[in-house]
């Protein structure tokens, strides 16, 4: 992969939150158990909530995860985001316009786009996102609307089309993570693998291991 990653983008592993996915467990406390592990960066995904409900999850989250100094992106609301001072958003298909964003946030925010296809990814690129995430590449439930599962050949080839960093996406489990490193990600981006192990501090840890080693530009 070309690497023109922007300085802010110093993890490779990013947790994404699903607090119905923690059997049974206060967020908080998993996510903290994860970023004891190693886990770099956390994307608040809980796209039921109200506005004043993700605000207030989204505060506790900030105070979180800068004690870790991790990064935060929150899903899809840049006004969350800039009222809890987070690092950035994650966008989809269905969210604000990149260059949008990009207005509102300033170029020292990052944002994040999901992408599951060549075309969604080259537009996220030219249209000025800092890193993707690219999937399903294997079968997960929480995926299955994107349709089949893209695979690792399609995610070794955006990798190496791509510029910005490239975090694989969706149904990676901890002995599949070799396998997707080969495709020359920047890193991984994972849900259910880490928020319902038995324990997340120690799964994020063997999870990183397996991970290409960080690197500063």
């Amino acid at each position: 992969m070309t690497s023109r990653e922007t300085p802010w983008i110093d993890f490779n592993f990013y947790l994404i939150t699903d607090r119905r996915n923690t059997a049974g467990r206060e967020l908080c406390a998993v996510v903290e158990e994860a970023l004891r592990g190693g886990v770099g960066a956390v994307q608040l995904r809980e796209k039921d909530l109200s506005s004043r409900e993700l605000y207030e999850l989204a505060y506790e989250m900030r105070k979180l995860t800068s004690r870790y100094d991790a990064r935060l992106l929150i899903n899809d609301r840049v006004d969350i985001a800039l009222a809890v001072d987070a690092d950035g958003v994650h966008l989809g298909g269905e969210s604000m316009p990149i260059y949008r964003a990009r207005m509102v946030m300033g170029e020292k925010k990052l944002i994040g786009v999901s992408c599951h296809n060549q075309v969604n990814a080259i537009t996220a690129q030219e249209k000025g996102a800092d890193f993707i995430t690219f999937g399903p590449v294997f079968p997960t439930p929480s995926k299955a609307v994107y349709g089949e599962p893209l695979g690792t050949a399609k995610l070794e080839e955006i990798a190496s089309l791509l510029q910005i960093p490239v975090f694989a996406l969706g149904g990676i489990k901890r002995n599949k993570v070799p396998e997707v490193v080969a495709c020359g990600v920047h890193g991984i981006a994972l849900v259910s693998a880490v928020l319902t192990a038995d324990n997340p501090r120690d799964e994020a840890r063997e999870i990183i291991a397996l991970l290409p080693e960080e690197h500063e530009d």
